[in-house]
């Protein structure tokens, strides 16, 4: 259970930090944070592999890179559909 709230609390930092690195609001807020992080970890780990520091099955580097990329994707999409 507490790896489980562990997971949670990773990913929604990753996901909150990510959107600070590319400077977008995730829709969803702390939601939006939590599952940005939690994709963008599985993204980052088929993308680049598992190196750098771990914590709580999270792969930070590769994470941080997957949610950039997730984030950077769904702003795309949501920009393309307002037009």
């Amino acid at each position: 259970m507490f790896s489980f709230i562990w997971y949670l609390i990773i990913g929604g930092i990753l996901g909150w930090f990510a959107g600070l690195i590319l400077g977008k609001d995730i829709p969803g807020g702390i939601i939006g944070n939590i599952i940005a992080g939690i994709i963008g970890a599985w993204i980052g780990g088929m993308l680049f592999g598992t190196w750098g520091p771990k914590i709580s099955d999270f792969y930070i580097f590769p994470a941080l890179i997957g949610a950039v990329i997730l984030i950077a994707i769904i702003s795309l999409i949501l920009k393309a559909m307002n037009k």
